[in-house]
């Protein structure tokens, strides 16, 4: 019988009872957020993630010396990740960015650090959770930082990583293609499965896919989002195309969901952290989007709302939008 799964974000010391269960040989079992739809539980073996220990430190220059801040709970993967690594190479977990030579954060942590002017002097940033542009990535430059950026899943781990969304290419030890516009991986990270009998890995021939869209261009990976998206009047609008135009013509933040129309199924909405940015976006959004793509409705909404993760909470989005008609 295989042993059964620890699920470590359930101990008082998740990094030590990850540990634990590498040294045994016990997989884990690790619930995700639930952002982009039911709540689900990810078992992997604990090697899928320390096999990849030796990339993630060649690529962010990650010691001994370093001092790591991760101002995210540790019950997000993203962040139980990263606070294993830096165990494992010896780097110090700190509690200011002040003190950081690195740092892992969400696109609405980094977005608050930029808008507060934050001293990102001399620092790395991983960010991951959500898209990160290239005007973000301009902007930490400007601020004196390192930007690295990677797209992944719960069930995948890394499967691509760049400066930003648009110059993202495979994971060291990742193959990535596209298949009829659906990403798939051949990675040695996948997860074994879920739980919940409800769920289940869609795998052919040691391929992998989480039902993301996307293409893969001259070994560049270029994400789209999961499939579906907002379906209007008979189209289908892909989010990451719409906040993909408007983000970067954005003073604030901005984030786009669909929201129920009787007649058309749904409408393309949008929420935005700077209240200006509703004329003007309306605006630019007649000239940079085709029809279908524009949002019908619009809310100012400062802070957005977040997950537990500190990712945006998009369904609380939806529900404020919904409320304000």
């Amino acid at each position: 019988m295989p042993p059964s799964e620890v699920h470590v974000l359930a101990a008082a010391d998740p990094v030590g009872a990850f540990e634990d269960a590498h040294r045994s040989g016990h997989p884990i079992a690790l619930p995700t957020s639930g952002t982009t739809g039911r709540p689900r539980t990810v078992v992997r073996s604990t090697a899928s993630w320390t096999d990849s220990f030796a990339a993630v430190s060649d690529l962010t220059g990650t010691t001994a010396a370093s001092r790591v801040w991760l101002p995210g709970p540790v019950t997000a993967t993203m962040n139980l990740f990263a606070a294993v690594h830096a165990r494992a190479v010896g780097a110090t977990l700190v509690d200011h960015l002040a003190d950081a030579t690195h740092a892992h954060l969400t696109p609405a942590a980094l977005h608050r650090l930029l808008a507060d002017g934050a001293d990102l002097t001399g620092r790395t940033l991983v960010v991951a959770g959500d898209r990160v542009d290239a005007a973000t990535a301009e902007r930490v430059a400007a601020a004196g930082a390192r930007l690295h950026h990677y797209y992944g899943a719960a069930e995948l781990s890394f499967v691509a990583w760049g400066e930003h969304a648009d110059a993202l290419r495979p994971f060291p030890g990742v193959e990535v293609e596209a298949r009829d516009g659906q990403l798939w991986v051949h990675s040695p990270f996948v997860a074994d499965g879920h739980l919940e009998p409800e769920h289940h890995l869609t795998s052919e021939g040691g391929w992998t896919t989480v039902g993301d869209r996307g293409t893969v261009v001259d070994g560049r990976v270029v994400v789209h989002g999961r499939a579906g998206g907002i379906t209007t009047a008979g189209a289908t609008v892909r989010v990451a195309d719409v906040e993909g135009v408007l983000r970067p013509l954005a003073t604030g933040d901005l984030v786009v969901v669909g929201l129920p129309h009787p007649d058309l199924g749904e409408l393309v909405a949008a929420a935005v952290t700077d209240a200006a940015d509703v004329s003007r976006l309306t605006a630019l959004a007649r000239e940079h989007l085709a029809s279908a793509q524009r949002p019908r409705r619009w809310l100012h909404l400062d802070p957005l709302p977040l997950t537990g993760a500190d990712k945006v909470d998009r369904a609380a989005v939806r529900a404020a939008l919904e409320a304000a008609r």
